[in-house]
């Protein structure tokens, strides 16, 4: 009876794990990313993201960032700002700067949920590339280089997708290797 007792409160005590522990997470900068928590809940916990996240805090767009969306977000890592020029990131998140630093960051965003798979399908649909229009109205280039997923922005830079499929609660985050910049 004892150990009938102890399976019943065995089982009992599984029951109760919460969710979070059964996700299937993707590890990005070093942390779990969980699909039950949105992006910037994720994004903060990210070693590799501590410049995108700052910067949209300055931008003033985590109450967006933490809205239903869903989201489509290409994160550029700390590594893709620090290939800008000497003191872009220092000055755009500068309160005067405000306006272009929501336009740099939504330039980065696509309203829906297109995973890696959605986005491979949209390219070979279109012939091999597709436009998307992003949040901050203009458009990105999305096409394949072998296997990865290739982003050009409207001045012809390119970013690619180092880590796809990051789902979120909001939407889904694509790991880039470059920041995106509007015309």
């Amino acid at each position: 009876m004892k150990m009938f007792k102890l399976m019943v409160s065995c089982l009992a005590l599984l029951s109760l794990t919460p969710a979070i522990a059964q996700e299937k997470t993707v590890m990005v900068g070093g942390a779990a990313m969980y699909p039950s928590k949105n992006i910037v809940e994720n994004a903060v916990n990210s070693k590799d993201h501590t410049t995108l996240v700052a910067a949209v805090k300055a931008g003033e767009l985590v109450e967006t960032l933490s809205g239903a969306g869903p989201f489509t977000v290409f994160a550029p890592t700390n590594k893709a700002f620090d290939k800008l020029p000497a003191g872009t990131v220092e000055t755009l998140v500068k309160p005067e700067n405000k306006g272009t630093l929501q336009g740099i960051l939504t330039y980065h965003v696509v309203p829906g949920r297109l995973s890696a798979d959605d986005l491979m399908k949209k390219i070979k649909a279109d012939g091999g590339q597709t436009t998307l229009t992003t949040a901050a109205g203009s458009t990105l280039t999305a096409s394949m280089k072998g296997k990865k997923v290739v982003i050009m922005d409207a001045n012809g830079g390119t970013s690619t997708v180092t880590t796809a499929d990051v789902f979120q609660s909001n939407g889904v985050i694509h790991v880039v290797d470059g920041v995106l910049l509007p015309k």
